[in-house]
């Protein structure tokens, strides 16, 4: 990666151009990124999905109008889309991998994300995104019989329905091996809920969520290939990223 390539710098210009909706700019900046030597899955590891991030944030906090949510997230799903076509694919793993999320698009993006980097990592991936009913997810586990399920919610009302599942998974099923992950959102910011309703791990970003699920299913953290572990493996608390005030 270029020495001279400053991250936060272009989060921070990343972020200008989604809220504006400026889509030729973005598409610039993207090729000086790839001048600067980052490959796509460090582009959406490192830029998209902190940037993601932050628009999300300030959509809770009602620092964003709904335009500029619109343009940013718009862009950020085609930027997403973009990347997972030019990722470097490893080699088939055998494992089969089942993500679900929650009902807003910033939960639905965030996942398909971390989607498309865990198949990039060697998984089967079956990516439901939101709106699926409980039952129907419960009846797709028993079909296809996944390794690991990995679940996104980026609000706090998504817990009681996350929670259902792994009550069915837990009970219903009598399936007490089935690993069940939830990556970032409300798990990121709420310490020990992941924990407090059954879930295996938790994870705030698209490393943790790989590393994750290859300790859950393989007992080991390391990954099969070393270009998706842009960032360490061990679960921290990271800050969130600060954006200056003209972005809000």
């Amino acid at each position: 990666m270029s020495q001279t390539l400053n991250i936060d710098i272009t989060i921070e210009r990343l972020l200008q151009l989604c809220v504006s909706g400026d889509r030729a700019g973005v598409r610039e900046l993207h090729s000086q990124l790839e001048v600067a030597g980052l490959s796509a899955s460090e582009i959406a590891q490192r830029l998209y999905w902190p940037s993601m991030q932050v628009i999300f944030r300030m959509w809770r906090q009602d620092q964003l109008t709904a335009l500029a949510y619109r343009y940013a997230t718009r862009i950020l799903r085609m930027l997403v889309d973009q990347a997972q076509a030019r990722y470097s694919q490893s080699q088939r793993n055998g494992r089969r991998v089942l993500c679900v999320c929650g009902p807003e698009e910033s939960e639905d993006t965030a996942g398909q994300l971390c989607a498309d980097l865990l198949e990039a990592s060697g998984y089967e991936v079956l990516f439901a995104a939101g709106g699926v009913a409980k039952d129907e997810i419960m009846q797709e586990i028993a079909q296809r019989k996944p390794d690991a399920v990995v679940v996104f919610a980026a609000a706090a009302s998504d817990a009681p329905r996350i929670r259902q599942l792994i009550d069915s998974l837990r009970e219903v099923h009598r399936d007490q091996s089935m690993p069940v992950i939830c990556g970032a959102g409300v798990f990121a910011r709420a310490e020990g809920l992941a924990d407090e309703i059954g879930a295996t791990a938790t994870a705030h970003d698209p490393a943790e969520v790989i590393a994750a699920v290859q300790t859950a299913v393989f007992g080991t953290a390391s990954t099969p290939a070393a270009e998706h572990r842009t960032q360490p493996v061990a679960r921290v608390h990271r800050p969130q990223n600060r954006v200056r005030s003209a972005v809000a």
